[in-house]
């Protein structure tokens, strides 16, 4: 009977810490509340989620929400329902997540935010984000521009992600921020594309149509996609977009260092799509009660230009 009863005290600690310490045969189990495959980077970070989840002998379940957030919302629901280990978010919008995620907490398992961050007033809904600073991707995007008209007057076309995305707000708020340092430099139209080549090239078309074309100097997308979109609008109307009108996007898709290298694109700046590595490792870590982690692990920005398209199209075309 105290054999019993000891066991008992032990499963109920088990439960009330959210962890046990986890045996060699146990797998981790966890839910990927996925936005959808609405660009390269996106199927990308799929794919690279799921191999990771591969090397560490992790179950992931990944759910494809269609860039719907009452998707996204339903396929947590169901993650708790099955009693996963943990639950990863990109999440499609930053608000309205409250709800879900205090269920997630009052079930003991911690969700961790993918490439994207959510507004919330309870920091402690989630156990950490896995992303980029957004902003400062638009800043750097910015800053490659303004050096590159050297205040020279440029009206600027801006394609926007998401409306109500936390990574569009960002990149277009790191933008703007650095355009506004040169009066030079002027936004003149901005509009979404939804992170999507289809829709950017409908509204690339449309604001060539309302500019004439010949006074565009420059096109910023908050995605890859979108100027490759753009790109194609650019070239269907006779212009030469990488020439008469500069392009700066981010992400790094293969696509965009093909452009470069066909000298269709100026720059791009880097988004790794391996969001899930990092949240593995500190879910583990977590699981394990070997560390609490920071509620930001911040990816790199960085900034490729057409010297080196050529290598890294061929470096990336097979993850991507």
């Amino acid at each position: 009977m105290k054999t019993i009863l000891r066991a008992a005290a032990l499963l109920c600690a088990c439960f009330a810490f959210a962890s046990c310490e986890r045996t060699a045969d146990d797998r981790l189990v966890v839910g990927f509340a996925q936005i959808g495959s609405e660009s390269g980077w996106r199927a990308a970070e799929t794919r690279v989620a799921q191999e990771e989840a591969k090397t560490r002998g992790i179950d992931l379940r990944i759910s494809d929400a269609q860039q719907r957030q009452e998707n996204q919302i339903r396929a947590i629901r169901t993650y708790i329902s099955q009693g996963v280990d943990a639950i990863l978010l990109a999440p499609v919008v930053s608000t309205g997540w409250d709800s879900v995620l205090a269920e997630a907490k009052a079930a003991n398992i911690p969700v961790v935010l993918l490439d994207r961050r959510i507004e919330t007033a309870d920091q402690s809904l989630y156990l950490s984000a896995v992303a980029s600073d957004a902003v400062e991707e638009g800043r750097v995007a910015a800053r490659w521009l303004a050096k590159t008209v050297a205040d020279k007057p440029c009206n600027i076309i801006e394609l926007q992600g998401t409306v109500g995305a936390s990574v569009a707000n960002d990149r277009k708020a790191g933008f703007a921020e650095i355009v506004a340092q040169h009066p030079s430099m002027h936004i003149v139209r901005s509009q979404s594309g939804d992170f999507t080549r289809s829709r950017a090239k409908e509204v690339m078309e449309s604001m060539i149509r309302a500019e004439g074309g010949k006074g565009i100097c420059a096109v910023y997308a908050h995605n890859d996609d979108m100027m490759i979109g753009a790109i194609q609008a650019m070239t269907e109307a006779g212009l030469k977009p990488g020439t008469d009108i500069l392009t700066v996007s981010i992400d790094s898709v293969p696509d965009i260092f093909r452009a470069m290298a066909d000298k269709q694109a100026n720059a791009t700046v880097e988004l790794t799509p391996n969001m899930a590595g990092p949240a593995f490792d500190l879910l583990t870590a977590y699981l394990q009660k070997k560390a609490v982690p920071p509620k930001w692990v911040q990816t790199p920005s960085t900034l490729y230009l057409p010297d080196t398209a050529e290598a890294e199209y061929q470096a990336r075309k097979t993850r991507y």
